[in-house]
């Protein structure tokens, strides 16, 4: 078995679905055998109160390094502020996390005998290249999103210099990486078009606990709460950035204000998000629930609200990225309304699962029209999401999906010799 050292931006008790994943990752490694130290920051994304009070940080370097316990591994977190604060400090913060990783990595945690790296942000590559190389150690570099692709496509980087910097780094990670793994075929074959190594590219997809996330009844606590039980809904949860085109979804809303009976729900947070609360409240929409960040401990219940669940992803990432969130629909039984590229991922999954359809972005007419559509269908989707779960249940269920994640680990620290049963 193995010494595991993950270096991850987001990790619980911060709630983020990243951290979600990486959390039950870092806990099934360690059923498997493996003993797992995890480098990660302060709580900053989505914070939970409750998870941070059931896994506290205390300091161990000051204010600059923290620590905590979580099912039994050692996890360090750097300082970090919130999600949405002033944008060159955030940039220092994420210096800091890199600096601070990469000497923590070579002063108080056990040596790995193989590195695991997800990203964002690419340049988390970079730490895990340079431990590999202190310690000669293999790393593993999981792609959640393909940067700097997505960054670029949606406008976020347009400086030539800087783009020419970005692929150049993206090109040395992935060349230096012992594997690279991406949670779909797309973006496998984005990476060997950048010319990776066919045998290093390995697609290991993102996974749910189906049992932890299952179907409850419409009725429950949370739909009484905001009154939705008797309604048909239409949600959405998570992210509202540029990516999602959620203006859009607010728009269909507008269009289908005088349908009696529908309901849309939005909640999350984001840099958007102060900015969409607005553009409901200029349409005056009064069926229109628009929360805050839900506790992931309420997702069981919110996803059984919903009639129909939204996974809008912009035209210019369809290749580049899977939204989690797809899995913990599917695995609550809720069908699925994506809104992506055809050719997408996303597209792909719905299909092959039969738990939904999908539409191409930037038509709030197209949006309204395929809501109504479900919302005069409701047995037919009803059926879709029960294929979605039976889906889900049969391919990405956490300890399958995890299983993957060992066995590359075992294939690549057996043939480094740097396994900790032979030290």
């Amino acid at each position: 078995m193995a010494d595991v050292l993950l270096l991850s931006l987001v990790f619980p008790p911060d709630s983020v679905s990243t951290a979600q994943i990486m959390g039950e990752l870092a806990v099934d490694l360690g059923k498997h055998g493996h003993r797992v130290t995890v480098i990660s920051t302060i709580p900053h994304y989505n914070r939970n109160l409750e998870n941070e009070k059931e896994q506290p940080l205390r300091r161990k370097w000051e204010k600059m390094l923290y620590q905590s316990e979580y099912h039994g591994m050692t996890v360090y977190h750097t300082v970090m502020p919130p999600k949405g604060q002033n944008i060159l400090w955030r940039i220092l913060a994420w210096a800091f996390f890199h600096i601070m990783s990469v000497i923590a990595g070579l002063t108080i945690v056990p040596r790995p005998s193989v590195i695991v790296a997800p990203s964002p942000p690419l340049t988390i590559g970079l730490c895990a290249w340079l431990l590999g190389v202190v310690y000669r150690v293999p790393y593993i570099y999981n792609v959640q999103e393909i940067y700097p692709d997505i960054a670029i496509r949606l406008g976020a980087v347009r400086n030539r210099s800087v783009i020419d910097l970005l692929y150049r780094l993206e090109k040395f990670v992935y060349a230096k990486a012992s594997a690279v793994t991406v949670i779909a075929s797309r973006m496998r074959e984005n990476l060997l078009e950048k010319g990776v190594s066919n045998d290093k590219v390995h697609v290991i997809p993102n996974f749910v606990d189906v049992s932890d996330l299952a179907p409850l009844p419409k009725d429950n606590d949370f739909s009484r709460k905001h009154n939705l039980y008797t309604k048909f809904v239409v949600s959405y949860a998570g992210n509202m950035g540029p990516a999602q085109g959620l203006g859009h979804f607010i728009d269909a809303a507008n269009i289908l204000r005088e349908e009696a009976g529908i309901c849309f729900l939005m909640m999350g947070g984001g840099i958007l998000r102060e900015f969409l609360r607005q553009r409901i409240e200029r349409y005056n929409l009064g069926h229109f629930v628009f929360l805050s960040y839900q506790p992931f401990s309420l997702m069981r219940q919110v996803y059984a609200a919903s009639d129909l669940c939204l996974v809008p992803q912009a035209i210019e990432t369809g290749f580049e990225a899977v939204p989690s969130k797809v899995y913990r629909i599917m695995a609550c039984a809720r069908p699925v309304l994506a809104v992506t590229d055809q050719n997408s991922d996303l597209a792909r999954l719905v299909s092959a699962a039969s738990c939904g359809a999908f539409v191409l972005p930037g038509s709030a007419d197209v949006l309204a029209e395929m809501i109504m559509r479900v919302h005069q269908h409701r047995q037919q989707w009803q059926e879709m999401g029960m294929a979605g779960r039976d889906h889900v249940v049969r391919h990405y269920a956490r300890e399958t999906v995890t299983t993957q994640y060992h066995d590359l680990i075992e294939s690549l620290v057996s043939k480094s010799g740097r396994s900790s049963n032979l030290r």
